[in-house]
């Protein structure tokens, strides 16, 4: 938006009075901006939780970007000793799709009421099944069209997770049965994840009890100031492009022809655009609103604000300020992509619980008996109960979060040729000192060594170790029916 400011030389002009009216903050944000009790170190309220979060600009961001980051890459899953394929590949469908959202969205939905307020529960029932029961965790293939996911906050839980503040008591700040609004969950259907370990008797309003505390509860006074920065790049650009032409101010001696004049004047700037020429008067001037000196301390005060944000919520200012790093990416090694990849590592496993208790419904379900009886009809398994390879499944089951910084391909393709050498090395070093059976073995590795370099060899080598045995038992009886007995020695007398 553009318009005039006109400065006369005498003292008997106009005046003028600058206002503003933020039309651009929600009036929740303007409740926020006014709230004269907001001071350094004050606790936010669960409905203030809730706006910030709705509403303000960083307050999303700061709830969400490790959630992202954490999720921006795939759990690694292995399950050595089995079909890995087949059963990887049923798992990770099941995982995909269970609950209509998949079981990444129901973790990030807790994670994030989690740190809004606090603490977020995660609930798993069954229709048409009461929530004190527990669910038949053996029979959930069964059960699995009937199952359902909820996210419960502090409104919800309001007065059922206070936790114990008896240090004597076993469940010392530990939280025990679950109710919401009134109904009791039985303890095996939900799992509780705080933001921050609870303090003793520290009292979070967020939360409505002695729990976790919001991402919000130190930075709640930087937040209030970051929105002073919002109003100020409404006015800067609201009045960036104003024109102040410097002319004399028409006085009461004016006549009707001096103020067409002036008025002419001023239309002549009003229109003047690209190509045209005006004439100015040489005591007069025309420029725009100085506003050189506003950058530096308006940044200045920008950036410390961000970092506020970031040191109180424990996150890098980087991931707020959303500056580009070196390379555009975490794959650069750089100190601040370290620094962040480290960051959502402990994140991660603050975390890894919500994964443990998805995954545990997750492999009940994919692997089902009657998945079971198809890798039995493939020839697996013969012989074994279902009972017994489910827990052998389980038991095997290992799920492990990729490095965030990823390696270029050409310092991976270095570090895996590097390590198959060695492993070569290490077998032409061992192998002559071997019997049969240790060489088998040996040889067994190499091989597994090798098609777990996926990077350098395309193909997989099949490798059949009682083929070898029996191939080594073989040449040693060749080799020994081609040796020539010794001969006696004589001596001639």
């Amino acid at each position: 938006m553009s318009g005039f400011i006109s400065t006369g030389g005498t003292d008997t002009g106009p005046q003028a009075t600058l206002g503003y009216t933020a039309s651009g903050l929600t009036s929740d944000l303007m409740q926020l901006l006014n709230a004269q009790d907001i001071q350094p170190g004050a606790p936010p309220s669960y409905q203030l939780c809730k706006t910030i979060y709705a509403s303000h600009p960083m307050g999303k961001k700061m709830v969400d970007a490790p959630i992202d980051m954490a999720q921006s890459q795939k759990r690694e899953i292995t399950i050595p000793g089995s079909p890995e394929e087949r059963l990887v590949d049923a798992y990770e469908r099941t995982w995909a799709n269970i609950g209509g959202l998949g079981a990444d969205m129901w973790i990030a939905y807790a994670v994030r009421v989690a740190r809004i307020y606090g603490v977020g529960v995660l609930a798993v029932g069954i229709r048409g099944q009461d929530s004190s029961t527990p669910i038949p965790r053996d029979k959930l293939y069964e059960l699995q069209g009937d199952l359902y996911f909820s996210v419960f906050d502090p409104l919800n839980t309001a007065g059922a997770l206070v936790l114990e503040q008896d240090p004597n008591n076993p469940n010392f700040q530990k939280p025990t049965t679950v109710r919401v609004n009134g109904k009791a969950w039985h303890p095996a259907n939900t799992l509780v994840q705080f933001n921050e370990q609870p303090l003793y008797i520290e009292w979070s309003d967020s939360a409505f009890g002695f729990s976790g505390r919001s991402v919000y509860q130190r930075a709640l006074y930087m937040l209030k100031s970051y929105i002073q920065t919002m109003i100020t790049n409404d006015l800067v650009s609201y009045k960036a492009g104003v024109i102040v032409a410097k002319r004399k101010v028409p006085t009461s001696n004016t006549n009707n022809r001096m103020m067409q004049a002036y008025q002419w004047v001023m239309s002549l700037v009003r229109t003047a655009s690209v190509g045209n020429v005006i004439n100015v008067d040489p005591e007069g001037d025309i420029t725009s609103i100085d506003m050189t000196n506003l950058e530096a301390p308006f940044r200045l005060a920008r950036e410390n604000i961000i970092k506020d944000l970031a040191t109180a919520a424990d996150m890098p200012a980087r991931v707020l300020d959303q500056e580009t790093l070196s390379g555009n990416t975490l794959a650069d090694g750089t100190e601040d992509a370290k620094n962040i990849a480290r960051w959502v590592e402990r994140f991660r496993t603050t975390i890894n619980p919500l994964y443990s208790f998805m995954d545990d419904i997750v492999q009940r379900i994919a692997w089902s008996p009657a998945f079971f009886k198809d890798l039995q009809a493939e020839g697996f398994y013969k012989g074994v109960s279902y009972t017994a390879a489910f827990q052998q499944w389980r038991n095997a089951f290992t799920a492990t979060w990729p490095n965030l910084l990823i390696e270029p391909e050409s310092e991976r393709l270095a570090g895996e040729e590097m390590r198959f050498k060695s492993a070569v090395a290490l077998y032409e070093v061992m192998a002559p000192q071997l019997d049969d059976e240790n060489k088998t073995q040996l040889t067994e590795w190499i091989v597994d060594e090798m098609n777990a370099r996926k990077d350098l060899f395309s193909a997989e080598m099949q490798f059949d170790p009682d083929a070898l045995k029996k191939w080594l038992e073989e040449r040693k009886q060749q080799m020994a029916a081609q040796t020539p007995e010794p001969t006696p020695f004589s001596y001639e007398t």
